[in-house]
């Protein structure tokens, strides 16, 4: 004899089978979407060794990208500023900030800090932030309004098609080689 425990799912719940909520519609269409489109690039600001607010730094004392970050100005890579670039200003600073205490044990330990890439570009595309710098493209139109960032993140997606636009509209060379060479 067959038991109700022996019958499919939808019929021992049919109710539920039967007859979706609207409101689990509207959960489940919202879910997909959100996991479809909401998971951009823009969504990763990676957690950091030493949690470096650019928000302090280039924002509230207005410290120039080029600062940190000279090899940009020479350079198709822009770099990650040294521990002597970070000790020439903090050396001095006295703090008990736990960050800087993190940054200052690195610095004792002569151990370069392991920051995490927030930025990365396919193999096959040769960007230059010497270029750009020259052109004097403001770092902001790629790398967003760090300024106002504690965690950087990338704020645009960098994509080939966003990239051509960017070159359309300031009369950039689109040949192919410019940037895949």
């Amino acid at each position: 004899m067959r038991t109700i425990r022996d019958a499919p799912f939808a019929t021992r719940h049919s109710r539920w089978a039967t007859h979706a909520s609207p409101w689990g519609i509207v959960i489940g269409w919202a879910v997909l979407a959100g996991a479809l489109f909401g998971c951009s690039f823009r969504a990763s600001a990676p957690a950091q060794p030493v949690a470096f607010s650019h928000k302090v730094h280039a924002g509230d004392y207005q410290i120039p990208c080029l600062y940190c970050h000279s090899y940009a100005r020479r350079s198709p890579v822009a770099g990650v500023p040294s521990m002597e670039r970070c000790m020439g200003c903090h050396a001095a600073i006295e703090s008990d900030h736990p960050e800087i205490g993190k940054l200052k044990a690195y610095w004792e330990r002569k151990e370069p800090i392991p920051w995490v890439r927030v930025y990365r570009l396919p193999a096959f595309v040769r960007f230059s932030h010497k270029r750009h710098v020259r052109a004097d493209i403001a770092c902001q139109t790629c790398h967003g309004p760090v300024e106002r960032m504690v965690r950087v993140r990338q704020a645009a997606s960098l994509e080939m098609g966003w990239c051509i636009e960017c070159h359309r509209q300031r009369k950039a060379s689109t040949d192919c080689l410019t940037c895949h060479y």
